[in-house]
């Protein structure tokens, strides 16, 4: 009988790199683990891609590997108090393909802080402006999306900065108001240690961020139109 193709999975030899880092974080440490860095790095490429492949079955990603979606490991300490070399954590980001396919998807892989993410983070004043106008003359959409099951579910609750008071230009007593202080737009779904290591974590992700899927249709639809839901 032939043997049975596995999935790939995070392993805890990948877990175990990053805490040995994470007490080791300086350069002669690294350079003389280079070899153990290089080997779990490329089993995270591998899953990776295996989580490519599974967002292609629901939405077009830009990004061309599981290779080329992984974040560098070496930090940028120019502008930080820490000046620790190294990040201790795996991470990666997807593209959505085409300006009508607006958030992007982001995982990150840290003992104890492991999480799949999505939205975003940083919308320019542009973007902000339209999706309060949107949710300012009928948040009932995103607010459906927001009470689903299976949002709520997977994510709990929409989450990112909110603004103290009521933004510029509407009324601190606007319905949406909870909705309208926002400033980032996030999904996140966070996992434990054994849920990572588990054998059935990439089927948990590929389903976490098919679960954004409603509301970065939504998203992206306000923001590919204007007011009179004309294509800008």
């Amino acid at each position: 009988m032939a043997k049975q193709h596995q999935a790939p999975v995070i392993y805890r030899s990948g877990f175990d790199f990053l805490q040995k880092l994470k007490k080791n974080n300086h350069r002669d440490w690294f350079n003389d683990n280079k070899g153990t860095y290089q080997k779990e790095l490329e089993l995270v490429e591998q899953f990776a891609e295996a989580l490519l492949r599974e967002l292609r079955t629901h939405d077009e990603i830009e990004t061309l590997s599981g290779k080329k979606c992984l974040h560098r490991i070496y930090r940028d300490i120019r502008f930080s108090s820490d000046k620790t070399p190294y990040k201790t954590n795996w991470s990666g980001n997807f593209k959505r393909a085409t300006k009508y396919r607006r958030g992007g998807y982001y995982f990150h892989l840290e003992p104890g802080n492991s999480y799949l993410a999505g939205g975003f983070w940083a919308p320019n004043a542009q973007d902000i402006k339209r999706i309060r106008d949107e949710i300012a003359f009928d948040a009932g959409s995103l607010r459906k999306i927001l009470k689903s099951k299976t949002f709520v579910s997977t994510f709990g609750v929409l989450q990112g900065e909110q603004l103290k008071t009521a933004p510029k230009g509407f009324d601190a007593g606007h319905e949406a108001i909870d909705l309208l202080r926002y400033k980032q737009f996030l999904l996140i779904r966070r996992f434990t240690d054994k849920e990572v290591l588990s054998e059935s974590f990439l089927r948990e992700a590929a389903t976490t961020f098919r679960n954004m899927r409603p509301f970065f249709d939504y998203m992206s639809e306000v923001l590919t139109t204007d007011p009179n839901g004309l294509e800008v």
